[in-house]
């Protein structure tokens, strides 16, 4: 059964959306991305809809990756109950989070936590600065594949190639 892993920003142009299509390359290049579901979505309905942010355009044009059916959608419950883990982009949204969650409180990081990092990815939205935006969300998109392969690893056997 493959692991559903859900990225979460505020509304779900910018940072979860630039995290979910990061997460997927990297999964394609270690050859495992038939092992997981991966999807963003927001915790507000201010850009349900919407498509990709003009800013993190062409990050991913950049990478040759196709982001033109993407729209913005809002977090449900029934997915925070499907999750395996739900990544949120700062601390507003772990808070803006809470009334989807239920019980599933211990499902939800921060993406740089695996980074070793307490901090959340600056929303570029009101920074302005797409590039630093991408090179936070690619760290911590590099050290959740790392802990998720050394976690299945050492948990469930080796199930790399």
């Amino acid at each position: 059964m493959k692991k559903v892993i859900v990225f979460v920003c505020h509304g779900n142009i910018c940072r979860s959306t630039m995290a979910e299509f990061l997460f997927r390359r990297l999964l394609e290049q270690k050859g495992l991305d038939d092992r997981f579901e991966v999807f963003s979505r927001a915790t507000s309905t201010e850009e349900i809809g919407n498509p990709v942010h003009r800013g993190v355009r062409p990050i991913l044009d950049r990478l040759g990756i196709d982001y033109s059916a993407k729209r913005a959608q809002r977090i449900t419950r029934a997915e925070c109950d499907r999750a395996d883990l739900i990544v949120a982009m700062d601390h507003n949204n772990l808070r803006n989070l809470k009334p989807f969650l239920g019980e599933n409180s211990h499902k939800v990081s921060l993406l740089l936590s695996f980074a070793g990092l307490d901090r959340g990815i600056a929303d570029p939205w009101y920074t302005g600065d797409f590039d630093e935006t991408y090179r936070d969300v690619s760290l911590g998109c590099e050290k959740l594949l790392e802990h998720l392969i050394e976690k299945e690893n050492s948990f469930l056997g080796r199930w790399l190639p």
